[in-house]
């Protein structure tokens, strides 16, 4: 009887070009780590070369920064010398991130568009069969179903296709979809020693690089707040830093439904990444702030803004990186004024729960 003999496992050689890959899958994490700030993340890519031995003696991080420049990555923009990110680096990033959330989710049976209950008209065929119809199309047409319909019907001799003998392919309807992503930035994102907005941003590239390549009829808006809020572009999302800022969710939800009611499409939502409490109003030109509690006053008027987006049939889906009791009963109770949803999610499980979410898409406002 033959066995098994077991040895030390020698790893295949490295095909030539793969040292820059895998260096420029390190170094898009530090970009986004850094700010988009080059310098920092390529010291920082030297000091791991130092302690992990990322390159060898036949290709360099000296030869590893030229490639990036060459490639059109990286470019030299003032007297200076300062080195920038160019926007093929930047969407390289995006797509990375969408690599790296999406891949993880289960493969679905669908073909990439949020779909409705409602059939017969639309763009993608489903696996039902009807009776023929005024006004459906030859593609739509089962030429199998019907021919053995007719053969039925008329018999091989006299063989004859009528209109009562065609089946036709039901379609789907799709639909489009309105979504305002908003970013918390306020200087709670890092505090207690974990970096929180790096995952905001990362996933909030892939849920951008989704839309454009899935989903090319929605639309995504990006805002953040802190204590204030304003929309941003996605190129600017690898270069996003938190501030000094408290967080004022009522204007972020303000802004959040001003940019909805210009679209025209009947689905809207709101995905709101925090971590924390609302601790910030403007009143005027003031801000009244308290970052001690759950201030009444300030809970009062992001509950009321909760209701008010109810009542336009704007669910908000709240993304909740953080596991305090305290806090999650605030939550609990503004999702359940908004009748929207809510997860408690770590880092990790962040990408995951909103691209579940938002291919679901279970809009119950569609007419």
């Amino acid at each position: 009887m033959k066995g098994f003999a077991f040895g030390k496992y020698v790893p295949p050689e490295q095909k030539e070009g793969n040292k820059f890959d895998q260096l420029w899958n390190v170094f898009q994490q530090l970009l986004l780590m850094t700010n988009g700030d080059v310098e920092q993340a390529m010291s920082w890519m030297n000091q791991l070369d130092r302690q992990y031995g990322l390159t060898d003696d036949q290709y360099g991080m000296g030869d590893f920064f030229e490639d990036l420049k060459r490639k059109g990555y990286l470019t030299e923009q003032n007297e200076e010398g300062q080195v920038f990110m160019t926007p093929k680096s930047e969407q390289s990033i995006r797509r990375s991130a969408l690599e790296e959330i999406f891949g993880k989710l289960k493969r679905s049976k669908s073909g990439g568009n949020h779909h409705t209950p409602y059939t017969g008209t639309g763009d993608e065929m489903s696996s039902d069969l009807r009776d023929f119809q005024f006004g459906d199309t030859l593609e739509q047409i089962s030429m199998t179903e019907s021919i053995r319909n007719a053969q039925i019907n008329s018999g091989v001799e006299e063989f004859t296709l009528m209109e009562r003998d065609l089946e036709v392919v039901e379609k789907e309807q799709k639909t489009q979809t309105s979504t305002v992503l908003m970013i918390d930035i306020s200087h709670s994102m890092i505090l207690y020693g974990e970096d929180r907005i790096t995952p905001a941003k990362k996933v909030a590239m892939a849920l951008v690089e989704l839309v454009k390549q899935k989903y090319p009829k929605d639309t995504l808006d990006i805002i953040v707040f802190g204590n204030d809020a304003w929309q941003i572009q996605v190129k600017d999302l690898p270069y996003l830093e938190v501030g000094p800022y408290h967080t004022n969710t009522v204007a972020g939800l303000e802004l959040a439904m001003d940019l909805l009611r210009r679209r025209k499409n009947k689905n809207k939502q709101i995905f709101m990444i925090t971590d924390g409490k609302p601790t910030c109003l403007k009143e005027g030109i003031r801000y009244y702030k308290n970052s001690f509690g759950l201030d009444r006053k300030i809970v009062s008027k992001t509950l009321t803004l909760a209701a008010q987006c109810r009542r336009l049939n704007v669910p908000i889906t709240t993304f909740m990186i953080a596991s305090d009791p305290y806090l999650k009963q605030f939550v609990h109770e503004f999702t359940k004024v908004n009748n929207g949803r809510a997860y408690y999610s770590s880092l990790q499980g962040l990408g995951n729960m909103m691209f579940e979410d938002f291919q679901r898409n279970r809009r119950k406002n569609i007419k």
